[in-house]
């Protein structure tokens, strides 16, 4: 839901390690995406040097481009990036069903938080409605989840 309250936290991102997988389909969003996504990052202490950013083709791949970065045990989360825009067959659903399914199974299966802010929307007005905003809350996911399942070790 966009502009919810969302509560407040105070998060510190020093240290850490987050990798970040972006979708090129609907490039220009997912590009906005990735930009808010490293400033919040930037913003809340993570060290450019800390994150890693790779791209594949669309959000059906972000999961296993998530699963190979995940077998690295080198990050402490992940970034999942991309956008799927309603068309006019069923495909907008498979695609949004199967990489949020993926999505969720590797962040399970490697117990690592992975942010997901693949956006699902029925057209571009909202993609750029939301771009912006949901990159900037994939980044403090990404930080409260990864300092969260630290404080269980």
């Amino acid at each position: 839901m966009q502009h919810a309250n969302k509560g407040s936290v105070e998060l510190d991102g020093k240290g850490l390690r987050i990798g970040i997988v972006q979708a090129r389909f609907n490039e220009e969003i997912t590009d906005a995406l990735a930009k808010a996504c490293r400033d919040e990052l930037a913003a809340l202490g993570v060290a450019d040097a800390d994150i890693d950013h790779v791209n594949v083709p669309g959000a059906l791949e972000v999961p296993v481009a998530l699963q190979g970065l995940a077998e690295r045990n080198r990050y402490h989360a992940l970034v999942a990036l991309g956008c799927i825009i309603r068309g006019e067959t069923y495909h907008f659903e498979l695609v949004a069903n199967e990489s949020g399914a993926c999505v969720s199974r590797v962040a399970l299966d490697y117990r690592i938080p992975i942010a997901n802010a693949i956006l699902t929307t029925e057209n571009l007005e909202q993609a750029v409605a939301r771009q912006t905003e949901k990159g900037r809350d994939a980044a403090r996911v990404a930080v409260e989840m990864a300092r969260l399942l630290a404080s269980f070790q």
